[in-house]
């Protein structure tokens, strides 16, 4: 089922599969991803989960952003997301760069998190914002301006499909799963451009962000899985550097643990889509029974 839901002052596409009473399983992209990134994980999933994907505001399907992008207002639509996700809390499964929200949902609202598997997750344990003040909510529109003129030119709809075709060769072994026109009618979309530039600029402050949040808030002991793509890291010592990061993340948890991939690029849901399910099912046995969320026990009083 797809469809666009108000989260706040939000309006974000969501696609729903599995059983309704299914252990609730919530996917969020990396940077200018899309629903369509996790179709084979989701067919994976979706026999024994209820999955729950979701576009984050101007990506995807969803309409443009009403706020820009930001932890905190990212954070609080995974939670939002997190509560209408199924019956208790969710196994949340990030790529890359929404790794910052999985981490940070995870110690601002533990009681929303059951599991964790980080996909090739970006990392930052020293991170700091290029300036005090907060650039990115001033530069967005700025962005989606630009993005609104190359799909006024015609521009978006010629450059915004060749862009992913061209970083998929780099970070996919897989063939792209999404149809053309599925291709066509998202990065064709200059909302969709100007957000991923708008997300970009905004990638330093919300890693301090979460560096700060670290000091306040500790990860609570859910299980947490962390993969790692090596395929398309050349140099050994990048390798080395890149794994070790992801150790210092499953380190978080006392029942984290790393796994590498050796053969998998940076998308890992299209190359390994076996290793993510994989992880899912695991993390998800680890964890013990969780309270129910308000949102649950409400459904199950009505």
């Amino acid at each position: 089922m797809s469809e666009i839901v108000n989260v706040g002052r939000e309006q974000v596409h969501v696609v729903r599969s599995g059983p309704v009473d299914g252990p609730p399983v919530l996917l969020d992209s990396g940077l200018g991803g899309a629903w369509f990134d996790w179709d084979p994980v989701a067919a994976l999933l979706r026999d024994a989960h209820r999955v729950t994907v979701f576009d984050r505001p101007g990506l995807g399907a969803s309409p443009a952003g009403a706020a820009p992008p930001s932890l905190r207002r990212d954070v609080a639509l995974a939670a939002a997301l997190a509560e209408r996700a199924g019956r208790g809390p969710v196994t949340l499964v990030a790529h890359s760069m929404a790794a910052f929200h999985a981490e940070a949902l995870a110690r601002v609202r533990p009681d929303l998190v059951r599991a964790l598997v980080l996909v090739d997750p970006s990392h930052e344990h020293d991170a700091r914002a290029r300036v005090p003040v907060r650039l990115s909510s001033v530069l967005t529109p700025a962005f989606m301006a630009a993005g609104a003129l190359l799909e006024l030119t015609g521009a978006a709809g010629v450059a915004g499909p060749w862009g992913r075709r061209a970083v998929l060769r780099h970070t996919s072994r897989a063939s792209d799963p999404a149809p053309d026109a599925a291709v066509r009618s998202v990065y064709g979309r200059g909302t969709v451009l100007g957000t991923v530039l708008a997300e970009n600029f905004a990638y330093r402050e919300m890693a301090a962000d979460l560096v700060a949040l670290r000091v306040r808030r500790p990860f609570p002991p859910v299980p947490l899985v962390v993969l790692t793509a090596l395929g398309d890291v050349r140099r050994e010592g990048c390798r080395r550097a890149w794994s070790d990061g992801h150790v210092r993340l499953a380190a978080m948890s006392p029942r984290g643990r790393q796994v590498e991939l050796p053969e998998a690029r940076h998308m890992i849901h299209l190359d390994r889509p076996d290793a993510v399910a994989g992880a899912v099912a695991e993390a998800h046995r680890a964890a013990p029974p969780a309270p129910r969320t308000r949102a649950a026990r409400h459904e199950e009083t009505a």
